[in-house]
Order: structure tokens, then C-alpha cells, then sequence
């Protein structure tokens, strides 16, 4: 396996879903790639980081968010019926 054919099952390899000999190919990659260890943590960071950002989306704004991004993401909030 490649690099590039690690990252392509990325999401299958995370979440378990790919057949079994994928996986073990995806970890035999991990074992001596590691450029896909580090993609691989650094993407489940970004996971979690972006779960997080949406917990408590009434709570207050960051003081270092720009007031522009800020209203633009307003602007893109669905409105309730």
C-alpha cells in the first residue's frame, strides 16, 4: 500500500468499516509510514475540533474572531420557521 491509497480508505479505515484485509493493509502502512500516522492524527484532531466548535453554538464569540467572519457566518445560519 501506497500512501495515497492509505488516504483514500482514510474514513473506512477510522470508522471500521472497510473488509478486513483493508485494515490489516492500513495498519501494516501505519507500522512504517510516518507521514500517515501524522495525517492520521492530525485529521482526528480536526474531527474533534470541529465537533467541539458546534457544542454551544448560542454561547459567546471569541473576542480574537473578526466581527466580519462573525456576521458572515450569521448570514449563512438557517433562520426557524
Amino acid at each position: 500500500m501506497i500512501c495515497r491509497e492509505f488516504i483514500a480508505l482514510l474514513d473506512i479505515y477510522r470508522t471500521r468499516e472497510a473488509p478486513e484485509d483493508q485494515l490489516l493493509l492500513c495498519e501494516r502502512h501505519l507500522a512504517v509510514c510516518a507521514s500517515c500516522r501524522a495525517y492520521l492524527d492530525s485529521y482526528e484532531k480536526t474531527i474533534a475540533l470541529g465537533r467541539a466548535a458546534c457544542l454551544d453554538l448560542e454561547g459567546p464569540v471569541p473576542e480574537d474572531v473578526p466581527e466580519d467572519l462573525v456576521q458572515a457566518l450569521l448570514t449563512l445560519r438557517p433562520r426557524d420557521s
